[in-house]
């Protein structure tokens, strides 16, 4: 019987399953976070194989969800110096790249900016000519100084020709080696959000490179050698290789794991999610086995990009969160947290900080650590507590929920036990076996998926014909992404008519997931 691994690298916690061929955890396990990341992922796998005492040689896959790439950007840190090219003179000049990224993020950021002719209309005609001789010049000029270049064309997303013109060059004169983000494999239309999200992918090929190779010899060190994909955050996977390429696209892949792993272990395809953790609550949708995703321009560190993103609405509620009163009685719960520090700090572990956690432990909705340390809490205040931060919950509920009827709600996360089985607005109220581990189930039993978003014209053709080749190309896109051709299905198709251009102009995307072909053997390198 063949095995695989689901990892999820979270804020307090490593978590890590083990699912047999039919999708049945036989090992489970969260381990607190470290300083050393790899330092707890292989402790997790130490204790998922003990748990099993399988031999690794039977684990076919292995899947990592991580927030490495959103901590860099957040925090600032490990970003690479890039060779930023805009291909749009002279028609983008009086808006300059990075305009709309915070000034404390720019200083932060180490780019060189190139704004040279060409780029595209929306309907794929040439806008101007790309200037070769003056990017080959601009390259040599970066020789030695950058680890990146990434790539904007106006509508490249239509028409990529030009992008991946550039990037050869860039090979070229820089070598084989050097990262190439093209903003046409990561957003959608829309210049500026799209050129960010390529610049902030291409800064981010450091924390790429030393994360899949740490991934890789962590598990190398347990014998276990099996490809390796890493989750997207649109709830699907991609090859190491990829990630490598894209990844800026694990961005949010925590969430989203949630959510499908909320999927599997209810069995359902449209539930709220809530998603309990040590410091934060977040709450998605799920929509036809995936998570609902946002319609709104994605914001990253304060920088707007245009690539897909769960639609998730976070408050600051978690296991951890503090609970204080001011004089007149008022209660206040959270954003403050003890976080992965819940064990040391809060009373009901014999600390001397109240928490959520103490209050679901004494009003009997959780079993942890010893209730007789909470025996000299009052029963009245302790269930006004419980009814605020239930309600905040509920407020959060019946904003995400767009339906005109209740819904299910699926509680998974660490603090999936803070929560009563009993929610307004809530159809019916779940907590599955193994809530605790739902990210890392996701991600093991996450689908892959291809999409297409592109602009075109009805006028010869009709708007039917023009859904169904985007649906093709969406399936196409998918099995070379390494679906079973026969599994793959269309989980979003959308057409968007655009007004202000000539013609009848569509804006039309489409996304396809399938489940991921057991016989591949992605290069690990």
């Amino acid at each position: 019987m063949n095995y695989s691994m689901g990892i999820d690298v979270g804020g307090t916690h490593t978590d890590a399953v083990l699912l047999n061929s039919q999708q049945e955890i036989v090992a489970f396990t969260k381990q607190p976070i470290t300083a050393d990341v790899m330092q707890g992922i292989g402790r997790a796998v130490e204790v998922i194989l003990a748990q099993s005492s399988i031999n690794p040689a039977q684990i076919d896959r292995a899947m990592l969800g991580t927030t490495h790439c959103t901590n860099a950007i957040v925090e600032r840190k490990n970003l690479e110096p890039v060779a930023h090219f805009r291909l749009g003179a002279p028609a983008t000049l009086a808006v300059l790249p990075l305009v709309n990224i915070p000034a404390n993020f720019r200083e932060k950021l180490s780019v060189h900016l190139f704004t040279v002719s060409g780029g595209y209309h929306y309907d794929g005609q040439l806008l101007a000519a790309l200037d070769e001789e003056m990017i080959r010049r601009q390259l040599y000029s970066v020789k030695g100084l950058v680890s990146a270049v990434s790539v904007c064309g106006v509508f490249s997303p239509v028409m990529d020709t030009q992008e991946r013109l550039v990037g050869e060059i860039a090979q070229e004169i820089l070598g084989p080696d050097i990262a190439i983000s093209l903003s046409s494999e990561i957003g959608c239309i829309g210049l500026l959000e799209r050129e960010n999200a390529a610049i902030l992918n291409a800064a981010l090929c450091g924390v790429a490179q030393s994360l899949t190779n740490g991934f890789k010899e962590t598990l190398l060190q347990h014998n276990i050698s099996a490809p390796l994909y890493f989750g997207q955050n649109d709830g699907t996977l991609m090859p190491v290789k990829q990630a490598r390429r894209l990844p800026i696209l694990t961005i949010a892949s925590g969430s989203t794991n949630s959510i499908c792993g909320a999927a599997m272990l209810t069995d359902l395809e449209d539930a709220l999610v809530v998603d309990i953790g040590g410091t934060t609550t977040d709450v998605g949708v799920l929509k036809n086995g995936f998570p609902r995703q946002s319609s709104l321009a994605a914001e990253i560190g304060g920088v707007r990009t245009s690539f897909r993103m769960p639609d998730i609405t976070s408050i600051g509620l978690g296991g951890g969160s503090l609970v204080t009163f001011d004089s007149d009685g008022t209660i206040h719960v959270g954003p403050k947290s003890v976080g992965y520090q819940l064990t040391q700090h809060s009373l009901v572990f014999g600390g001397d900080t109240l928490t959520v956690t103490d209050i679901a432990v004494a009003n009997g909705w959780a079993n942890i650590g010893d209730p007789g340390k909470l025996a000299h809490l009052c029963s009245k205040q302790v269930q006004r507590v419980a009814s605020h931060y239930v309600a905040m919950v509920e407020r959060t509920l019946e904003r995400m929920n767009t339906s005109l009827s209740d819904m299910p709600v699926i509680l998974v996360g660490g603090g999936a036990c803070l929560l009563p089985i009993g929610l307004r607005g809530a159809s019916k109220v779940i907590r599955p076996a193994h809530a605790s581990v739902a990210n890392a189930t996701g991600v093991a039993i996450a689908k892959v998926s291809g999409s297409v978003d592109t602009i075109v014209s009805t006028g010869t053709e009709t708007l039917e014909a023009c859904l169904l080749q985007a649906e093709k190309q969406a399936r196409k896109a998918a099995v070379e992404a390494g679906a079973i051709p026969d599994t793959v299905r269309i989980i979003e198709l959308e057409s968007l008519p655009l007004g202000y251009m000539p013609g009848n102009t569509v804006r039309i995307r489409a996304k396809a997931a399938g489940t991921l072909s057991t016989c591949l053997s992605p290069a690990q390198d």
